[in-house]
């Protein structure tokens, strides 16, 4: 879809045989929380949210 700025910048696809998401589109609802919290609070009080945000993208197979 036009304008929805996803590109992969470099980073593994998904094993995932079903239609492959771009790391970026990935798991929308934690990634939203981990940079709202870290533009908010700095990237060190959120790391709860960061963790949340990599054990969703591990779940969809990437490697991270």
């Amino acid at each position: 879809m036009p304008g929805m700025g996803c590109d992969s910048q470099g980073a593994e696809e998904p094993r995932a045989e079903k239609k492959p998401l771009k790391p970026c589109c990935a798991c929308p609802e934690t990634k939203k929380a981990r940079d709202a919290c870290i533009i908010e609070k700095g990237e060190e009080n959120c790391g709860h949210l960061i963790e949340a945000h990599k054990e969703c993208m591990r779940a969809l197979g990437f490697k991270i």
